[in-house]
């Protein structure tokens, strides 16, 4: 077994402790984050998407953060600020929050465009610029979001270029029935998960990505896709430059997650919506409805575009 299907394995029991039967978002989100991508969890209220995120960090040996957006919230609460010490008569840098591994925006959308702009420099290039001074991140840091996109009063949209950052946007959904009572013979403490891998063991398995081979039948079955989405009649907006890379270095994580050395078709086509729907913008249609309009109309072109045979892509 390879090791990242050895720290995924691990995660995945443990974080099925906590959340039942949303083993497809969970396989997902651990995807985004062996590929030092970000995620975007778009759900109504209830449905664990604090949990999930809070849940991952605990089964890790990770430094985490939770901080809640709100519109008085301040670019220096995220990234830092200069003080100046009367001690050492000198400005001082205090670090904000993003100074972690794993952190959690809890309701991103709360906060005013100028504090969402904040993350940008982080997300993309690990690293905040303070008083013309770089501060790297950590290595690991991963951004997991959430919003609410049913309550509109007080929030303020993710611009396009916000989304552009996220690797996926995924959605919990309710349980299923046996699954909720399951959760109603539950105590009502539950137990703190133990970590059972470390930091360091996530950081060296993304190295056994640069391993994993893309043919070039695949490769032009994902341009085909993305030039598709931009040619689309109902769409005013298609997937960028940075969400087809996205999807491909997730795309090569999930192959390596089931065991393989080399990305197929099914491994994009089963990633597309949540990779590329977000960064997407239909015509006529408001806002609240882009999600699910978007999500439709990538589930045509997976149908349209054609898929490259077997023996084309096998590596």
């Amino acid at each position: 077994m390879s090791k990242i299907q050895e720290v995924t394995q691990a995660l995945r029991n443990s974080i099925s402790q906590v959340i039942l039967g949303k083993e497809d978002v969970v396989d997902k989100l651990l995807a985004a984050l062996l590929c030092g991508g970000h995620v975007l969890l778009n759900d109504i209220p209830g449905t664990g998407k604090t949990t999930l995120a809070r849940t991952l960090a605990q089964s890790m040996e990770a430094t985490f953060r939770r901080i809640q957006f709100t519109p008085d919230l301040m670019p220096s609460d995220l990234v830092g600020v200069s003080i100046f010490d009367p001690a050492e008569k000198r400005f001082v840098f205090r670090e904000g929050a993003v100074f972690t591994q794993i952190l959690l925006a809890d309701e991103i959308n709360r906060a005013t465009p100028r504090t969402q702009s904040a993350l940008l420099e982080c997300m993309e290039e690990h690293q905040v610029t303070v008083d013309g001074t770089t501060h790297p991140l950590d290595a690991l840091f991963f951004v997991i979001a959430t919003q609410n996109p049913v309550e509109m009063e007080g929030t303020f949209p993710l611009p396009e270029a916000q989304l552009d950052r996220f690797l996926l946007c995924l959605s919990l959904g309710y349980p299923e029935r046996e699954q909720e009572l399951a959760l109603l013979s539950r105590p009502m403490t539950m137990p703190v998960p133990v970590p059972v891998i470390s930091a360091q063991q996530i950081v060296a398995a993304r190295r056994e990505l640069e391993q994993v081979a893309v043919s070039r039948a695949v490769q032009e079955y994902l341009v085909d896709l993305t030039q598709a989405s931009r040619q689309h009649p109902q769409v005013q907006l298609g997937l960028s430059t940075r969400g087809m890379l996205d999807l491909l270095r997730v795309s090569k994580a999930f192959a390596a997650m089931q065991g393989r050395s080399y990305v197929i078709p099914d491994d994009i086509k089963h990633l597309a919506a949540d990779s590329m729907a977000h960064r997407m913008q239909v015509q006529g249609n408001v806002w609240t409805e882009q999600s699910a309009v978007c999500r439709q109309v990538v589930q045509e072109l997976l149908e349209q575009v054609p898929v490259p045979k077997e023996t084309a892509w096998n590596c």
